[in-house]
């Protein structure tokens, strides 16, 4: 085995070892799907990532003491954007999945988005020097959002709306638009005796008394956390299943969906929430922050908090719950969601247009959690603060996230080999 690969192997069984050992068909799941592709493997192995950027990789030309105190979203890739609609109920385009966020380094999210660019890049078969002008697009378009924002001016585009968009984002926009709460119910409930309930499905099955109690239990927690309180029609809960076979970074947590009466007792506004065990993200193994580190109660706390601080106009359904001693998080399964596919964007021209507006997501992202916001974590202006350390010297910025961007990815094409490799060949114990 190389050393590369014995790295890996190390690195991947610290941060998933125990749930391999809990859950191994959830893993064996799981690692399939990150075998399929280089930018798959990079998707589920963020713990790699950080692994190697605290390591060699690190680079301290662009940080000072409070830009390394950034809330950041952990897990930034090129695939992690999408719809929603936000509590004044505008549809908005934006950042999206806050499992991995935390409060550390602004730049290592831009390095981990850039090299994700660069894999999608290169799965496209677009030359180096394509690849490197689109992290360039992305750079310019994040400093000259930031740096609008930090000066208050009008240069400011602001978010990624119907208004203020156009191409595909308009398009995914307003394919989320047609979508209806109605659509959804009929997908994943039925009528029975005329109440509804939660249909049969492969991914889904009923609980046990037991266990309904303890979730209606977390759930009585939850809505002590919401920001503004539901009135008392939405607080019945009229169903209660297991969810499983979530998402390619939940391998193996347990997640419940809940069937909420909505805010009246017409069947058509009925909610379903989902509620799921919070994990530990990847980046906090690299944080020394003692204040950030004892912030939150528990990981559930940490992922609501998030991405509250990170996402303007939040989910107003997002909150916390305490289920048996572990933390969850609760939000709306949303009938508004809708994310970006990278398989209909393939021309450079159409990609660069893409990749310009998810710096300005990207840059308002940074900005919103701070000391105009209601979390008082990070206590001064993240965009100033970017802004400063930054110091004008914009061409030397984007040839860092240019270079890191093909390094890296070039790195993760040859670990995903490795990693398959390992895989296939039984070196992960009890897969």
């Amino acid at each position: 085995m190389t050393q590369r690969s014995q790295f890996i192997l190390d690195v991947l069984l610290a941060e998933f070892g125990e749930s391999i050992a809990r859950e191994p068909a959830a893993f064996r799941a799981k690692f399939r799907k990150m075998a399929a592709s280089p930018f798959a493997f990079y998707r589920g192995s963020a713990c790699l990532f950080y692994a190697d950027l605290s390591d060699e990789l690190a680079d301290e030309a662009f940080l000072d003491d409070l830009t390394c105190r950034v809330w950041i979203h952990g897990d930034l890739h090129a695939e992690n954007f999408g719809t929603y609609m936000n509590s004044s109920g505008r549809l908005v385009f934006n950042v999206n999945d806050f499992d991995e966020a935390y409060v550390g380094p602004y730049i290592w999210d831009l390095k981990r988005f850039v090299a994700s660019v660069a894999l999608i890049g290169y799965a496209k078969a677009l030359s180096d020097d394509v690849i490197s002008e689109l992290v360039r697009e992305f750079a310019h378009s994040y400093l000259h959002e930031l740096t609008a924002i930090a000066h208050g001016g009008d240069d400011a585009i602001g978010s990624l709306t119907l208004e203020t968009t156009s191409g595909v984002l308009h398009r995914v926009l307003q394919t989320a638009r047609l979508n209806t709460r109605v659509a959804l119910l009929d997908e994943e409930t039925t009528i029975e005796n005329f109440e509804r309930r939660f249909a049969v499905a492969d991914n889904r099955r009923p609980v046990d008394d037991a266990t309904r109690d303890a979730v209606l239990a977390a759930y009585e927690s939850y809505l002590a956390t919401l920001p503004q309180p539901l009135n008392p029609i939405e607080h019945h809960v009229k169903d209660v299943v297991l969810r499983h076979g979530i998402g390619i970074g939940s391998a193996g947590l347990p997640s419940y969906n809940l069937l909420l009466e909505g805010h009246t007792q017409a069947l058509e506004n009925d909610v379903i929430l989902y509620m799921k065990q919070a994990q530990v993200p990847a980046v906090a193994r690299y944080i020394a922050d003692e204040k950030v580190h004892g912030y939150f109660k528990h990981q559930g706390h940490r992922t609501a908090e998030s991405q509250r601080a990170l996402q303007a106009y939040a989910d107003s359904w997002l909150g916390y719950a305490d289920l048996n001693g572990v933390g969850q998080l609760v939000a709306e399964v949303s009938p508004y969601s809708a994310d970006l596919d990278w398989s209909d964007v393939n021309e450079p021209v159409e990609i660069a247009s893409v990749i310009t507006d998810l710096g300005r997501a990207v840059a308002r992202m940074h900005s919103v959690a701070d000391d105009e916001s209601s979390h008082d974590l990070v206590d001064f202006s993240t965009e100033e603060a970017i802004v400063a350390v930054i110091g004008g010297r914009d061409d030397e910025f984007t040839t860092l996230l240019v270079d890191f961007a093909h390094e890296y990815g070039a790195r993760a094409r040859h670990d995903h080999q490795l990693f398959v490799d390992l895989f296939r060949n039984g070196r992960f114990p009890g897969l």
